[in-house]
């Protein structure tokens, strides 16, 4: 019992302390553009989704967007995509499935949302939430932007 113990704590300090995770990234032009927050067109919604935990940090989790892969995240690292006015279903892995977030676009509005990453029974699980205006600016611009991944056309 005992050597399980410390072999689950000694997972837990790896997990805690490891490297960043390796995803591509987008153009530090592209970054600079999209921190300055421009507005979408009337007839769109803009999208920031970012991820700021610190537990996980060696992790990547996936971001999906009505059931599309968007993205695999790594710590200090952001999205940004237009979005259609209206209801949106994001999704991100978690440790027993995907957990949701049901965003309700509005035009010519910015989201921001917030990916974070908790301890769990086996790896780590994540969650989704809509922030405000300010608490997200803020940490977009502390996070870095990712590249969206583009997913392959289903056979």
């Amino acid at each position: 019992m005992l050597n399980t113990l410390k072999l689950s704590v000694a997972s837990l300090a790896f997990i805690l302390l490891a490297g960043c995770a390796s995803v591509p990234m987008e153009s530090t032009d592209k970054d600079r553009e999209l921190k300055a927050f421009p507005a979408p067109a009337a007839d769109q919604a803009g999208l920031y989704i970012y991820r700021d935990s610190f537990f996980g940090k060696s992790l990547k989790k996936s971001l999906y967007l009505d059931g599309k892969l968007l993205a695999e995240t790594a710590n200090r690292t952001y999205i940004y995509t237009p979005l259609s006015p209206g209801k949106h279903t994001l999704e991100t892995e978690s440790e027993f499935g995907n957990n949701a977030l049901i965003l309700n676009a509005e035009a010519g509005k910015n989201h921001y949302v917030r990916q974070s990453l908790r301890l769990g029974a086996f790896v780590a699980g994540a969650s989704l939430a809509e922030v405000s205006d300010i608490e997200g600016r803020n940490a977009v611009l502390a996070s870095q932007l990712l590249r969206i991944q583009t997913p392959a056309p289903a056979n």
